[in-house]
């Protein structure tokens, strides 16, 4: 093998954009292959009542491991089996209710043809996915796809390109099709990615994640303002409620900006009643209501916290921005 004195003497942004184009043309190709037998593959996964077992060996086992990966998260149960695991055990968990996506290129790689005669005695609904349309898989399979590609994007014409990234656009076009016919919505999604930032935004509740009980910096109507004082420094939020003494109704809030405006007039700390330096009309938040709506409503309005109140407008919980953003929806 010749190797090049130095990089300089290679264009490589030339030929990875060579490569690009080889495959777009590829992918554009592929928008004719999209006729009933696309429609059959989608409305088989859509009325599945099992899993989508999804086969394949080398370089399209590792698509498939992606495509039956986005099935799942999209709405669609999956499973990527190794056909060489099916062989030895792994096909047992298969059931009659199960559809089976077999991917092969050539349509006659050894380990999936060998599952061809088990998958018809058990009447598993097949589909293929391969470029030849007259191999064993393709006259085995109840539906085949057509990924046939007029040449690979490598220059020896040997290593799988353009036909994997065929294959995966194939596998994505199923999946959102399907996801669009099931009426998946983005709450659908999320739990199915509770631990991903969309996840959060749609799952976490105000209630996942605010302070309550005796965390909560309040006091009565009745007190003076250095109440108010320590039982904000005591809490550390830069707030205190100030609730009515009989009915525990919010009645205002006390802030660091109020404090500093009390400052500027000279009033006694002590002597001062908390009603008359309060801040009225606080907004307020509900503890099902999604955390990302609380962190909606102190970006709109400028602060950084939000008193939790139930239906008789009475706090229950306090959620801080420090709160939202420990719990990653920030």
């Amino acid at each position: 093998m010749t190797i090049p004195h130095t990089t300089q003497e290679v264009d490589f942004c030339r030929l990875g954009k060579d490569l690009i184009v080889q495959e777009t043309k590829e992918i554009i190709r592929l928008q004719e292959k999209i006729d009933e037998s696309f429609n059959a593959a989608c409305r088989m996964i859509l009325s599945c009542k099992g899993k989508i077992i999804v086969l394949g060996v080398g370089k399209s086992g590792h698509i498939g491991r992606k495509i039956a990966a986005t099935f799942s998260s999209t709405g669609s149960p999956a499973h990527f089996m190794h056909p060489t695991e099916a062989c030895h055990g792994d096909f047992g968990m298969i059931t009659e209710k199960d559809i089976i996506i077999a991917i092969s290129f050539s349509g006659e790689a050894a380990e999936v043809t060998t599952l061809l005669p088990l998958i018809d005695r058990k009447k598993l609904p097949l589909i293929a996915i391969t470029g030849n349309k007259l191999s064993n898989l393709a006259k085995a399979a109840a539906i085949t796809l057509d990924i046939s590609i007029t040449q690979e994007a490598c220059p020896l014409g040997l290593a799988p390109t353009s036909s994997t990234t065929v294959t995966l656009v194939l596998g994505d076009a199923i999946a959102v099709a399907v996801l669009k016919a099931r009426g998946f919505t983005k709450e659908d999604f999320a739990f199915s990615h509770p631990g991903g930032r969309l996840g959060k935004k749609l799952l976490v509740k105000v209630s996942d994640v605010m302070h309550r009980n005796d965390k909560l910096p309040l006091v009565n109507t009745e007190e003076h303002l250095d109440k108010a004082l320590i039982e904000m420094t005591r809490k550390g939020l830069g707030i205190c409620g100030v609730i009515d003494e009989n009915s525990n109704i919010l009645t205002g809030v006390f802030t660091d900006g109020d404090l500093r405006r009390t400052l500027e007039t000279k009033e006694s700390i002590h002597d001062t009643a908390i009603t008359k330096v309060m801040t009225t009309g606080c907004r307020t938040i509900t503890a099902n209501t999604l955390a990302i709506t609380a962190l909606s409503i102190m970006e709109q309005h400028k602060i950084t916290v939000l008193f939790v109140t139930n239906d008789h407008k009475q706090p229950i919980g306090i959620v801080h921005l420090h709160h939202l953003i420990s719990a990653g929806i920030v």
